[in-house]
């Protein structure tokens, strides 16, 4: 007669330790190796197979949730796995978990079967186990497909249907948005943005230039850009005009906070910084621009910058500066560019501030 482990309970038990590992891509014998390293069991003088037994026992309960966590309604619905509330909440927030670097790997890339083939690359890179890089991918890929068309905005939308908090929401509506909008995120000069990095930049853009900027409501998406606004943006090419008026008073007032040798370099080259801000702004209405945004930032003002020796408070200074020099010139002469500038660069002072790593 074989022998036969049974265990009998009410509520369904999770434990938060063995379940994480679990979440993490451990095999049960990894997990059990990993539990005994840590002493799991030794006060209570637990032996090695009722350790392994009871891991086995967590591991089969999570993989019979798991088809109820790949749509969270149904967890809330069902009857078979009685959980306590704030229980049935960790799981799910756990689940839908995603390693920063995992998401870094996964901008930029198609959501398809064939990529998913490909993900032992990701996970070998990353140092994450395959089983975790493949839940991983799977859930953006189920959220992405669930939340690309509906109306309204995509944090509330992640949070509503996948019961999951506001910060692991954002993350999931940033990965939706970029590749909703096809930013380019993959080449070479980029690679040294991290997940946190296009965060950022991700919904400074949805914040202030898609349709849910100043406007709420269901009919107003924040996968859509603003393409009034877009255009509108091609009426800042009168500032070139300006020139010397915006550099007269950005100089006056970095001359007091700047280093002589660093006061001179942008004396001598305001000229293409200046060039490169209003250039970007209006070509922003065509789709292949706004897609290589942050390729245009890093080429045209990030890597001159680091050739110039700038550091990251001389940007700050340099954004603030100019930004406000714009407004104090237009605010007695043109409202509407006023307020195109002000909306253009809250975005680009917020990625360039992200952006410029030394």
């Amino acid at each position: 007669m074989a022998d036969v482990d049974v265990f009998i309970s009410n509520y369904t038990i999770v434990d938060p330790e063995i379940y994480q590992l679990w979440i993490e891509g451990f095999s049960s014998s990894e997990a059990v190796s990993y539990l005994k390293q840590k002493g799991f069991g030794h006060s209570m003088g637990a032996p090695s197979d009722l350790i392994a037994s009871d891991v086995l026992d967590h591991y089969r309960t999570y993989s019979l949730i798991e088809l109820y966590l790949n749509a969270p309604t149904k967890l809330m619905e069902q009857s078979c796995f009685q959980l306590e509330p704030h229980m049935r909440d960790l799981i799910t927030e756990k689940y839908y978990s995603i390693d920063d670097v995992v998401a870094r790997e996964i901008l930029g890339k198609k959501l398809s079967s064939r990529y998913r083939k490909d993900l032992d690359e990701v996970a070998e890179k990353t140092c994450v186990k395959l089983k975790s890089v493949r839940r991983q991918f799977d859930n953006v890929k189920r959220i992405f497909k669930a939340v690309e068309e509906m109306p309204g905005t995509l944090t509330n939308n992640i949070k509503q249907h996948f019961f999951i908090s506001t910060d692991l929401a954002k993350k999931y509506a940033c990965i939706v948005f970029l590749a909703c909008l096809r930013f380019e995120t993959t080449k070479k000069k980029l690679q040294y943005l991290s997940f946190s990095d296009l965060l950022t930049c991700s919904h400074a853009i949805m914040i202030y230039w898609t349709y849910t900027y100043q406007h709420t409501g269901p009919e107003y998406y924040d996968t859509e850009m603003d393409k009034e606004f877009l255009l509108d943006l091609r009426e800042l090419r009168c500032l070139l005009d300006k020139e010397k008026e915006i550099k007269h008073l950005v100089c006056m007032r970095l001359k007091p906070v700047l280093l002589e040798r660093a006061f001179h370099e942008l004396d001598g080259n305001f000229r293409s910084y200046w060039r490169a801000l209003i250039t970007i702004a209006c070509n922003l209405h065509r789709n292949r621009e706004l897609r290589d945004l942050f390729v245009d930032l890093c080429e045209k003002l990030i890597d001159p910058w680091r050739q110039n020796g700038w550091n990251r408070e001389q940007v700050n200074k340099f954004l603030a500066s100019i930004t406000q020099s714009v407004l104090d010139l237009e605010i007695s002469r043109d409202q509407e560019t006023r307020c195109l500038w002000d909306r253009y660069m809250q975005v680009i002072t917020i990625c360039l501030d992200k952006m410029y790593h030394i």
